[in-house]
């Protein structure tokens, strides 16, 4: 039996997919610089990482969090910077929590191409979970369907990161 199923997509992300990124050596590097030539949707730096809101976020909250350096080696990270790196991710918990309420997350790293890794620069992903993921079009239409502006995210997230900041 063959099912026909009908996906809505972000054609940005299509074009991504087939190749057309932007013409850099590594789009988080970029992102470190602070370069105009990608889309900056960053909420939170350290001295040595950043936490960003995915541009072709999977739910509401997608964050990265990478190390400035550009690093492709999960194993060259320091035991330093790996607890920095944890103590983010608690902190970044705790603020998704606050904020959008998920069900639960998905975290973790894409490491090489077959993976699914599309950047080298190793980077953590953090995606919230929700209960009610399945709406009324996945059932109807067969779709999985959100809409959500990674900019607004962004904004509402730097928000609350700003309290991590430490006082002078």
């Amino acid at each position: 039996m063959s099912v026909k199923r009908n996906y809505l997509f972000n054609t940005n992300k299509l074009n991504y997919v087939k190749g057309d990124k932007p013409d850099v050596d590594c789009i988080l590097c970029t992102i470190a610089e602070r370069s105009s030539k990608t889309e900056l949707l960053e909420v939170y730096r350290t001295k040595k990482f950043i936490i960003s809101v995915n541009l072709y976020p999977y739910n509401p909250g997608h964050l990265m969090i990478f190390p400035i350096k550009h690093i492709e080696d999960y194993g060259k990270l320091t035991d330093k910077d790996a607890l920095e790196m944890h103590r983010l991710t608690v902190k970044t918990l705790s603020i998704l929590k606050d904020e959008f309420n998920p069900s639960g997350f998905n975290i973790g790293y894409n490491i090489g191409k077959f993976s699914g890794a599309s950047i080298q620069h190793i980077h953590q992903h953090i995606v919230p979970r929700y209960g009610n993921e399945a709406g009324f079009i996945d059932i109807l239409a067969g779709t999985r369907l959100f809409v959500i502006d990674p900019v607004e995210i962004m904004n509402r997230l730097k928000k609350r990161f700003i309290a991590l900041k430490p006082k002078r």
